[in-house]
Formats: C-alpha cells, structure tokens, sequence
C-alpha cells in the first residue's frame, strides 16, 4: 500500500502547478491496485504508526469513489 505522503504530495504539486485549492485541483486520479495489501513498511515504528502512514489515513481518502458506488473503479475527485 502507498504511503499517504505520497497521495498529498501529488494534491500539493497539482495545487502549485494549477494555482487552484481544490483537491487534485478538479482532475481525476485513477488509484489502481489492490489496497488490502501490506502496510507501508516503516523501520523501527510501531503498527499504529505503520496504520497512520497508510493512504487509508489521509484526509483526501474521503474524497475517494470506491467501486460500485458511481464508477467499476476508484477514483479521487
């Protein structure tokens, strides 16, 4: 699973660029693969801090359309 620094990055970088506010600055983003997977490997950090680290954990997970609800895949918008 990717770390969710990683997704923010990517919303922070489309902000600068496009100098918009929205979140992924009204692109869409496909998130492709299978999210049930291991959690991001952190060395010497406790689980809690592995589960924190998850793209799960990010404050844009909530903006995700996952499948069966509008689309056959998941998508941030």
């Amino acid at each position: 699973m990717s770390h969710r620094q990683a997704l923010e990055a990517l919303d922070r970088t489309l902000q600068d660029l496009r100098g918009n506010g929205k979140h992924m600055c009204g692109v869409v983003v496909l998130l492709a693969g299978d999210f049930r997977q291991t959690l991001p490997v952190i060395p010497k950090e406790t689980m809690v801090d592995e589960i924190k680290a998850c793209l799960k954990s990010s404050s844009l997970w909530k903006h995700v359309i996952p499948p069966g609800r509008g689309g056959a895949l998941p998508f941030l918008y």
